[in-house]
């Protein structure tokens, strides 16, 4: 794997862990998927297989944004607004 492939994949990996900590099911829980999401992947050589592989994490990275954006936004609505 090329060096800069390398930094991408170290740096994804590294967002997608801190994104990890809040978890709905848990940090452990996702920290043990992400581990053996990237285990499976390790022996790929194909830069171009591993490019895309590096896309669907930062498609993976962007859904989980969503899922904590919707979550603090239904918080929120739900102390200032009653269900009348």
């Amino acid at each position: 794997m090329a060096n800069s492939l390398r930094g991408e994949v170290l740096n994804l990996y590294k967002n997608l862990l801190y994104l990890g900590r809040e978890y709905p099911k848990g940090a452990a829980y996702f920290r043990s998927r992400l581990k053996a999401a990237f285990l499976k992947n390790k022996d790929v050589k194909d830069p171009e297989k591993i490019k895309q592989l590096i896309a669907r994490g930062e498609f993976v990275i962007k859904e989980l944004e969503a899922l904590y954006f919707l979550r603090k936004y239904r918080a929120m609505k739900q102390r200032y607004y009653s269900d009348d």
